[in-house]
């Protein structure tokens, strides 16, 4: 169970405020982006109750996606430590580089030598909730879904999750998160 720390709570605020004001939502549709980062969190929170893991959850997207003039890494150092904010950069990809499978073998270079095994734990929940939602919405608008999807393809995005799994298994992540993601990924 969560202990809804004052902390937690305020990471939950900046990550909510931040996601809304760049005007983000999940892809392709309606839903507040806040879903993913509080969903990624109860996803560790089934391995961990690690503090700084969960407010790394909840945060994990922001230096990715959100202006620093919304909020910055500075400001995320103030507010949560250098921990958190070294969690959530190991689980941050690259914005200099443009193309898409580029930046994605670099994410999971990084993740397989170089991230903390907490930024492992932030980043199996992360893509176990990007893939759960990809389910429902694959159930829900069938291969139109792949539109939403910077490559286009299906395939690509199989070899994607197939990846993180395979690092993830490397870097012995908690055994739930491991299963839990392979289940998805073999869905």
């Amino acid at each position: 169970m969560i202990d809804l720390t004052v902390r937690l709570d305020n990471a939950l605020r900046i990550a909510a405020r931040a996601h809304e004001k760049s005007g983000e939502h999940r892809k392709g549709g309606d839903i507040p982006y806040i879903i993913h980062p509080v969903g990624t969190m109860i996803i560790a929170s089934e391995v961990t109750n690690n503090e700084d893991i969960l407010v790394a959850c909840l945060l994990h997207d922001v230096l990715e996606d959100v202006s620093e003039t919304i909020y910055s890494k500075e400001q995320m150092v103030e507010d949560f430590g250098n921990k958190v904010v070294a969690i959530v950069s190991d689980v941050t990809k690259d914005p200099n580089i443009q193309s898409w499978r580029e930046v994605s073998e670099k994410y999971l270079n990084h993740l397989e030598f170089n991230a903390s095994d907490e930024a492992i734990i932030v980043s199996a929940s992360d893509k176990t909730h990007n893939i759960m939602s990809t389910i429902i919405d694959y159930k829900v608008v069938g291969q139109e879904l792949w539109q939403r999807f910077t490559t286009k393809n299906a395939n690509d995005q199989l070899w994607w999750y197939e990846s993180i799994l395979a690092v993830i298994k490397k870097r012995n992540a908690p055994k739930p998160l491991i299963e839990k993601l392979e289940s998805n990924v073999n869905e």
